[in-house]
C-alpha cells in the first residue's frame, strides 16, 4: 500500500539508490508514476507492504517500508531490486553501483567514483567539511539525522587526512 513517505515511522527500513546523473523533469514525473504503481502492488508473502518513496535532488530514489506493519522479505526486496534495474535500463542510468560517492558543491550535487573521490581528498579538493551523502543509513531516523553529513561524520572520513 502506497503511503506518504513523510507519514512512515522513523523505524521504517529504507533503501537508497543513487543515480550517476540528475533526472530531467520529464523523467522524474515518469519515474514517480512508475514508483506509485510499483509500491501500490508491492507485497511480502501476499500481504501488502506499507511503503512510500521520495526522490531527492533529482538523483536519489529512496524506498521505505514500515516493518512494524509487514516486514519486507527476500522476495519482496528482490522485486524492488528488479524494479530499480528496469529503471536503469529504461533511463540509461546507473542506480545500483555502491562504489560511487555523491557530495555537495554548494547547491550542486556532484558524483564521482570512489577512486576519484579518494584522489580529490588526497589533493584537498574535498575536505572534512564537504557534505556527503551516506547511503548506508538503514531507516528513516538515520536518514533524517545522518544522510547529509560532513565527510568527517561519515564513512568517507577514512579518505580525509
Amino acid at each position: 500500500m502506497l503511503v506518504d513517505f513523510n507519514t512512515l515511522p522513523e523505524t521504517s527500513k529504507i533503501w537508497i539508490y543513487q543515480a550517476n546523473r540528475s533526472f530531467s523533469d520529464v523523467e522524474l514525473e515518469e519515474i514517480k508514476e512508475k514508483l506509485k504503481i510499483f509500491i501500490s502492488n508491492w507485497a511480502a508473502h501476499g500481504t501488502d507492504l506499507q511503503a512510500g518513496f521520495e526522490i531527492k535532488y533529482k538523483r536519489f530514489i529512496i524506498l521505505a517500508v514500515d516493518q512494524g506493519v509487514q516486514a519486507a522479505t527476500g522476495c519482496s526486496v528482490d522485486s524492488s531490486v528488479h524494479f530499480i534495474q528496469q529503471l536503469e535500463k529504461e533511463y540509461n542510468v546507473d542506480l545500483m553501483d555502491k562504489m560511487n560517492v555523491s557530495y555537495k558543491q554548494g547547491e550542486y550535487v556532484a558524483y564521482k567514483t570512489l577512486t576519484d573521490f579518494r584522489k580529490m581528498a588526497k589533493d584537498k579538493a574535498v575536505s572534512k567539511k564537504t557534505i556527503v551523502f551516506n547511503n548506508l543509513v538503514t531507516n528513516i531516523a538515520e536518514f533524517n539525522e545522518n544522510w547529509e553529513v560532513p565527510a568527517s561524520e561519515s564513512w568517507h572520513n577514512r579518505f580525509l587526512k
